[in-house]
């Protein structure tokens, strides 16, 4: 059973920005595309520990504003030729709430 985490209204992300979050395991950087998907990384690039709340969100992808590396928010896998995977978490969006679950299985 997930437990849930209210993140908060859907409105309060920007659109094609993110939110962080500092949880039991780090910083999580959720984001909301401009089709308002939501999705939840932790908040560290793969590859120098970058920030990806600060990145650009383009599709349902994310450019780590250190070096340019472009990181696919639906499974967390850098596009290649760059390698490296940063942590997804569930997310959920009931009734304009936004929630974040901290287990794993996304």
């Amino acid at each position: 059973m997930e437990n849930w985490l209210t993140v908060g209204a859907l409105e309060e992300i920007p659109r094609q920005g993110a939110r962080v979050m500092t949880t039991g395991v780090g910083k999580i950087a959720i984001f909301r595309c401009l089709n308002d998907k939501v999705f939840a990384l932790l908040d560290e690039c793969p590859h120098k520990g970058g920030p990806l709340s600060q990145g650009i969100v383009h599709g349902e992808q994310v450019t780590c504003p250190m070096h340019n590396w472009v990181i696919k928010m639906t499974d967390g896998e850098a596009v290649a030729p760059d390698e490296g995977c940063v942590q997804r978490y569930p997310t959920k969006v009931e009734e304009g709430i936004v929630y974040l679950a901290l287990s794993t299985s996304a």
